[in-house]
């Protein structure tokens, strides 16, 4: 297995599936005589970007008004833009 510059190398697919590591997680280094020991940390797998953006958008969304929550991301785009309804995307050169 190669080493980058930057030491880095892929942990082969079986190994990380045997071992429990998937993206997201942490792994702690250790060595033991002349063998690099690479150990995982916790039982789970750190909260993916994704997911807390979701649910940081979630609660925003619940904090919206009845007729707020009805529209459209185009409709909520056209809102914060301040284009008036009906006049397109409001983009240059768009017809």
């Amino acid at each position: 297995m190669l080493v980058t510059d930057k030491g880095q190398v892929t942990i082969p697919k079986h190994i990380r599936l045997a071992a429990g590591v998937a993206p997201g997680s942490e792994v702690t280094f250790s060595l033991e005589g002349s063998k690099i020991v690479i150990t995982p940390v916790g039982t789970g797998v750190k909260e993916d970007r994704r997911a807390k953006l979701r649910a940081a958008a979630a609660r925003v969304r619940g904090t919206f008004s009845s007729e707020f929550r009805q529209l459209g991301a185009d409709e909520i785009m056209r809102f914060i833009r301040g284009d008036e309804p009906g006049k397109g995307t409001g983009r240059r050169g768009a017809r």
